[in-house]
């Protein structure tokens, strides 16, 4: 188990006694993947309490174009970003861009088949040197028509004669870092931060069964949300929202069992079973038949639960047997072996400051949010979809990013069958939430001991690089 540093800690909270809304004792995360089929990887049984002192969150921090200016400067030029997927650029020549608030890099696949990512600004008159991705094998300025090879160093300069004080390292594209896990492209601006392995922590170890690097982007959607970008990725780290905003998936969500889980300053995790009544609704409300009949939408098939108690939680167990074996025909690997919580949960981890992969084997979902340009009060979310590559068969084309009109709702894109609809009613908050903290009487956010408390670990991380 992951040990943390002893400052800022409170007593724990108890894993086992707390309640629900209407006062009943919920059961835990752990207890669920006690009745579940199959033994999860070890990583799942890992209990990682961390509990942040308790924080009230400033207001400014979502508000105030000062902080957000400071933020830019003093976190997102300082940190490992989760720039592209290494499948966006497969060869010598593919370059894409990545763009964070008033900064761009521009990333290129070169001859030797690395990845480099360079500040995409010409050097000699400043224009951006890409807008968009495409295939080149030189890097070139439309402006002038400057040009570089793809390792940055100088092709050719119109006119060299007239640049007498200009060597060709003036003139070399500058770099920032480059590393890659997971099948991800990683930037950081900072030439002097720590490698990513040390930033990512236990992150490569507890996916490595998951083995993301060799699944392909299915799905790619981005959208303009009228909130601060942390506003929205906050709603993607509790869950504790789902009784009041998502209340008709609680009869197969256990999201008052959610376990919370944080490692170091930068990684931390929710862990929610799906295939299990939401204890708010109390022992029973729901039955094991109707928990896999609303879960799946096939009322017949609920027929196949079994409803003896052997210890199994049924329907579960039923959704597991499902999935697993749907699995296994889709995708020519057998997955009998693999845990429920594998197939059916959100196991969802975020790695500071804006990435959200998935575990598990199910398709997996990565969430990604960033600052839309200069403007504290908007923000970009992006969801990509990321599936295993059948056996014996050709990889799949990477997924193109498609945008989502804006007022477009969610639930209308094709590729998101369920999530577009729970997505839109997420959204449904988060401009009015981004109004009320303008508005707000106190200056502050009041967060939640345990059920909020990867939000608290976030704004701890955050207040180390830039202060109130």
């Amino acid at each position: 188990m992951q040990t943390e540093p002893a400052m800022n800690r409170e007593t724990p909270a108890p894993l086992a006694d707390p309640e629900t809304i209407e006062g009943r004792p919920r059961p835990t995360y752990q207890m669920v993947l006690d009745r579940d089929t199959n033994p999860p990887s070890p990583c799942l049984r890992d209990v990682a309490p961390y509990h942040p002192q308790t924080v009230r969150v400033p207001t400014a921090r979502y508000t105030s174009p000062d902080y957000f200016q400071r933020e830019v400067r003093e976190m997102w030029e300082k940190v490992w970003q989760m720039a592209c997927r290494d499948e966006d650029i497969p060869a010598p020549g593919d370059q894409t861009v990545y763009d964070i608030a008033d900064r761009s890099v521009l990333l290129v696949r070169t001859e030797s088949g690395t990845v480099r990512g360079f500040v995409n600004s010409c050097p000699h008159r400043g224009r951006k040197l890409r807008a968009d991705a495409g295939q080149a094998q030189t890097i070139r300025c439309a402006f002038h028509g400057w040009t570089w090879n793809l390792d940055g160093s100088v092709k050719s300069i119109p006119c060299r004669w007239d640049f007498p004080h200009l060597t060709d390292d003036d003139a070399h594209l500058r770099e920032v870092q480059v590393d890659t896990w997971g099948g991800f492209v990683f930037i950081n601006f900072d030439t002097d931060a720590a490698p990513l392995a040390d930033y990512l922590g236990v992150l490569p170890e507890h996916f490595a069964p998951w083995r993301l690097e060799d699944c392909y982007k299915s799905v790619h959607l981005a959208g303009v949300m009228q909130c601060n970008w942390k506003v929205a990725q906050e709603a993607f780290m509790e869950s504790y929202h789902v009784i009041a905003t998502h209340p008709q998936i609680l009869p197969f969500f256990a999201d008052a069992s959610a376990q919370y889980d944080l490692y170091g300053d930068n990684v931390n995790r929710n862990l929610a079973a799906f295939g299990v009544t939401s204890p708010h609704m109390g022992e029973g409300a729901v039955s094991e038949q109707e928990i896999v009949a609303q879960m799946l939408g096939m009322r017949e098939e609920a027929q196949t639960v079994d409803p003896k108690d052997d210890g199994a939680i049924q329907a579960r167990r039923t959704l597991g047997d499902k999935t697993r074996a749907a699995f296994s025909r889709a995708y020519g690997i057998d997955h009998s072996g693999v845990s429920d919580a594998e197939v059916l949960d959100a196991l969802v981890y975020n790695v500071f400051p804006n990435f959200a992969p998935w575990g598990g084997f199910a398709p997996n979902i990565v969430y990604r949010w960033r600052p839309n340009g200069m403007d504290v009060h908007t923000c970009i979310m992006e969801v990509m979809i990321l599936k295993r590559c059948p056996a014996g068969k050709p990889r799949p084309a990477p997924a193109e990013l498609r945008w989502i009109e804006p007022g477009a709702p969610w639930s209308e894109a094709p590729e998101l069958p369920v999530l577009g609809p729970v997505i839109d009613q997420d959204i449904s908050n988060l401009g009015l939430v981004q109004d009320g903290l303008r508005n707000s009487a106190t200056g502050v956010v009041e967060l939640a001991r345990y059920e909020e408390q990867r939000i608290r670990h976030f704004h701890q991380t955050l207040g180390k690089y830039v202060a109130d």
